[in-house]
Parts: C-alpha cells; structure tokens; sequence
C-alpha cells in the first residue's frame, strides 16, 4: 500500500477520504469508483466548510472502514493521525467528545489486528487532546485494547503516573471503579504483577465505602476474587480486607458466605482451622485454582507469625511443632523462612529451643492493632518521662559535687 505523503496542497483530511474510497472502490472499475471518490470528497468538503468536525470524522472512519484490515501498519498509523488531528479544529467540548468516543470505538474494534499501532493511534489522539474527561476515556479504551490485544506490556509503563493522571482528570467515583478494575485486569496478565494487581483490585473495592446494599452487590465477584487473589499469592500476608463494606457484605451472602470464611483463616486463624475448612471445602478451593498444598504452606509462616506475636515474645519450639503440624526437624527451617520472607524479626535458642522474637508482622491492622500501638507508646513515652525526671532529679547532685570539687582545688 502506498503511503499517504502531502505533495500537494489538498487538505490532509481529504487526502484521506480520497485515498481510503479510492482503493476501497478499486475493484468496482473506474466509472463507479469514480463516482463514488468524487460523491465522499465533496461530502467531505462541505464537511470542511461548514466546520461540522464529527460528521467529517465520521465520514473519514467509514471511508477507511473498508480498508484498515488491509492495510500496512504504517499506513494506518498515518491515515489515523489525519483522523486524529481533526479533534482539534473544533471548540465544541461535546463534539470534541463525540468524536474522541467514535475514533477510540473504531480503533478498538479489531483488537487484534495490529495492536500495537492501534495502542499508538489511541496514545496519539490522548495527547492532542486538552479535555481531561476525553482524556481519561481514550486511556481507558487504551487499556482494554492491550488487554483484547495482548499487549499489555504496552501500557504498564503509563500505571506509575496514575496518581497524577487522577489529578488531571479529576473523575467520579463510578469513573474510578472503571479504571482501578480495569488496570488490575491488564496486571493480572503479568504472574510477575499478582501484588500490584491485587493493590488495584482493593482500590476498587474501597470506592464502595458508604454505597447502600444495592450498588455494594456490585462488588461482589470482585470481592471474592480479590479474596482469591490474597490466598493464592505465596508472598503477601498482610491485607485490610475484612474492613472494607464490599468484602464484609459477603460474610452473609449465601453464595459467597465460604469464601469470606476462607478470608477470615487467613487473617485471623491458624493451620489447623484451615485444615479443617478444607477439609469440608475441598472442591470449592480447587474451583478458586488454589493449591492445597500451597495453602498449607502459606498457613504455616501465617501460624508461625501469629505465635510470634504473643506479648512474652518467647516461642518454644514444641509449641510451633505442635501449631505448624511438623517434625522436630523441620521447626528451626521454618522459622529462617519467616525470617526470610521478613515476616518475623528474631533469634533461636538452641540450647533451650525457644525462638526469641523482636518483631512479627501483623496480618491486618485494624482498631485491636491500633490500641495495641496506642497501648505500647503509652508506655514507652511514660518509659522516657521517667528517665528525664530520674536524670533531672540527679543532676543538681552532679552539680554540687563539681562545684565542691573546684572549691578543693
């Protein structure tokens, strides 16, 4: 295909239609294709002149309809960019819209067929836009592209911005939903990404605060895979979940009520009690494509924290025998796994085999956590105050003793 170059003065917009009726007419021999060229440029024309920009747009779209298949990538990169560049002639904010929402549902409808030029068409026309809601629409189309595409890592640069990206667009709560789900779906492509997904799929979930029970029932497949999404990830153990509205709705949900119990074990039980869940649950778990085997692991280290966490912060190695199900030999193992994850700050006794614990991580941190900390800085600022004073009290002491001293000399 012949790519489209100005050599002359004709309007790029014309060009376009001119090129894309020309060779969608090619077949039909040159009286017919003729006629037809001239009938769309004079459409296009009076397009032109009477500034009615989405009616060029739309006429430029179906003109290249026929013929984007069939077409190079750089063809349809150039012939798009005229497309794209008419948004700017008008100063109309709906037309503008109108026109971005049309351009973006035509890039997008052949996935497929060369995504990664479609993605920089949808780009393109994103930074010739100034209207931060059309913005923000052409990004998400963007994003569903890469995800119908499989070009997801296209796009993951573009995520370190989203917090500034918000800014701009300054969208709605509903827009937000859209977007947060939307991004978790491009990260979940990527094994590599389950914690940046999940951080997604939770600001999803959170925008649900203070919605009735009608709109929260949205949520509620969402919830549950987030659920699934934290128990099948082997390295995050800590998550606010059980707080959230959309994820506590489950609790007495008929058919998601398990899943929120599985949430709860891992949060705030040991081994034995999802043992015992799986034991009655065994097919439900697996319909989730959770590893049995994999759960037990992740349950030990959650189990070996939660001893971790005890006030005297002593653990015996009898008693993480017992809690973690496994041979006297296989305990000093488990604990240099905590360690490693960073899960547990600690020293082992062999000589006594007890395990000392500085620090444990802290699988949620809700209102007990907080007056638990509320608690120990109490005690640590009474602590300090109490050094101070013993230090002011002694110091007059000091003083008079220096002082005695120099009347010796």
């Amino acid at each position: 295909m012949t790519t489209i170059v100005p050599t002359s003065e004709e309007d790029p917009a014309l060009a376009v239609v001119r090129y894309a009726s020309e060779q969608a007419w090619a077949d039909a021999g040159a009286e017919v294709a003729d006629e037809h060229v001239k009938r769309l440029c004079d459409e296009a024309i009076q397009c032109m002149k009477n500034a009615r920009w989405f009616d060029l747009v739309s006429l430029m779209l179906t003109s290249a309809d026929v013929i984007l298949s069939k077409v190079s990538e750089k063809d349809l990169e150039c012939i798009f960019t005229v497309i794209c560049n008419v948004v700017t002639n008008s100063e109309s904010l709906d037309e503008v819209r109108q026109m971005a929402e049309l351009i973006s549902g035509k890039v997008t409808q052949q996935p497929s067929d060369k995504p990664a030029s479609r993605l920089k068409i949808l780009f393109n026309l994103y930074n010739l836009l100034e209207d931060p809601y059309s913005r923000y629409s052409v990004y998400l189309s963007a994003l569903n592209l890469a995800i119908n595409g499989k070009v997801t890592e296209h796009v993951l640069p573009s995520f370190k911005q989203i917090d500034s990206f918000l800014k701009e667009w300054d969208i709605g709560v509903s827009d937000q939903r859209q977007l947060f789900l939307t991004i978790s779906n491009v990260l979940k492509e990527h094994k590599s990404l389950a914690k940046e997904s999940f951080k997604f799929l939770t600001k999803y979930l959170a925008t649900f605060s203070g919605e009735d029970a009608h709109v929260l029932s949205e949520a509620k497949d969402e919830a549950v895979r987030t659920i699934v999404e934290f128990v099948k990830t082997p390295d995050m153990f800590q998550c606010d979940l059980l707080d959230m509205p959309a994820v506590a709705q489950l609790e007495k949900d008929a058919k998601h009520a398990l899943a929120y119990q599985l949430l709860k074990v891992f949060l705030t039980q040991r081994l034995d009690a999802y043992l015992e869940f799986q034991a009655s649950n065994s097919t439900l778990l697996q319909s989730y494509g959770l590893v049995h085997e994999d759960c037990i692991t992740k349950m030990r280290l959650i189990s070996l924290v939660d001893l971790g966490s005890d006030e005297s912060g002593r653990i015996p190695y009898s008693l993480i025998r017992d809690t973690l199900q496994i041979n006297d030999d296989e305990v000093e193992p488990w604990v240099v796994k905590a360690i490693t994850a960073k899960l547990l700050d600690c020293k082992m006794d062999q000589m006594n085999e007890v395990v000392i614990v500085t620090r444990s991580t802290q699988r949620v941190f809700g209102k007990e956590q907080w007056h638990t900390l509320k608690t120990k800085l109490a005690s640590w600022r009474g602590n300090i105050a109490h050094v101070i004073s013993t230090v002011q009290a002694n110091r007059p002491a000091e003083d008079g003793a220096q002082a005695a001293q120099g009347l010796v000399r």
